[in-house]
């Protein structure tokens, strides 16, 4: 990508009484200054061949950068085989929704570890990321956060090494409560940038997904999405650190504020 897009998860909220569709959501968000939406496959694919065209004039009229987040009922190290293979299914279904309007990034989580070893999880979540099809579409494996869920930044970095058609989602509030508020200062965020540039390189720093937001954690990790100015998450130096790394793609706000928070890390990021 040429320059960091922002945008949101979802629909936009406004004053919370409009209701806006995929369209008038493209609209209104290019109208306040941001650039980007995630759609939001997670109990349905809500793209079909009733709203495509639309969706998609809209999408290029504003010159609109659209990604999708698939299903949450994916998990590639199910215990049943059928359940992994319905996992399959719905990310494939996803990236065909996708396509119909022309995106590119199809984010997801991967999966659970259940009672497998890390390893065995990371052998059987990589076993069916090779089933799905080379169709024009990044799938990008977003890092988790919960303990419980596979999606450390090692491991998905590891898999995006050794699968071509796979790239990294950060999620850094993931990364946060994962570790029980351990990102801090900007040090802490420029490691996960460093990591990422010197094992998948310059490109992946200049075509990164990410997800930012407020988030609040027990031990365990993520409880739930907050604003940003109510929870301890320190974007102000996590986009100073994205900003030192040249880093471009989309940064997509996540939380109750949506388009309130994605416009304060614009703000904050342009004014660094």
């Amino acid at each position: 990508m040429k320059k960091l897009l922002f945008g949101i998860s979802g629909l936009p909220l406004f004053d919370g009484i409009k209701r806006y569709n995929y369209v008038t959501g493209i609209h209104y968000l290019k109208s306040i200054g941001l650039d980007a939406m995630e759609l939001l496959f997670v109990r349905n694919v809500n793209v079909t061949d009733n709203n495509k065209e639309a969706i998609f004039e809209a999408k290029q009229k504003e010159s609109f950068y659209l990604s999708a987040h698939a299903s949450h009922y994916i998990n590639l190290n199910a215990d049943d085989i059928t359940k992994q293979d319905q996992s399959v299914k719905r990310i494939i279904a996803a990236a065909e929704g996708l396509i119909k309007v022309k995106g590119k990034s199809l984010i997801f989580h991967p999966g659970f570890y259940l009672n497998d070893s890390k390893e065995e999880a990371y052998a059987t979540i990589k076993s069916n990321l090779m089933k799905l099809p080379d169709c024009g579409v990044d799938y990008r494996l977003e890092t988790t956060g919960k303990g419980s869920q596979f999606g450390t930044l090692e491991e998905l970095v590891s898999l995006c090494k050794e699968l071509s058609l796979c790239k990294l989602c950060i999620d850094f509030s993931h990364i946060h409560a994962r570790s029980n508020g351990g990102l801090r200062s900007y040090d802490d965020f420029a490691g996960i940038l460093k990591y990422v540039l010197d094992n998948l390189g310059r490109t992946a720093i200049e075509d990164l997904h990410i997800h930012m937001g407020g988030i609040k954690y027990t031990l365990k990790g993520e409880r739930s999405h907050a604003p940003l100015m109510e929870s301890d998450f320190n974007y102000r130096e996590c986009l100073r650190a994205i900003k030192d790394f040249g880093v471009r793609g989309c940064i997509i706000a996540e939380g109750p504020l949506l388009e309130r928070d994605a416009l304060l890390l614009k703000e904050t990021y342009e004014k660094l």
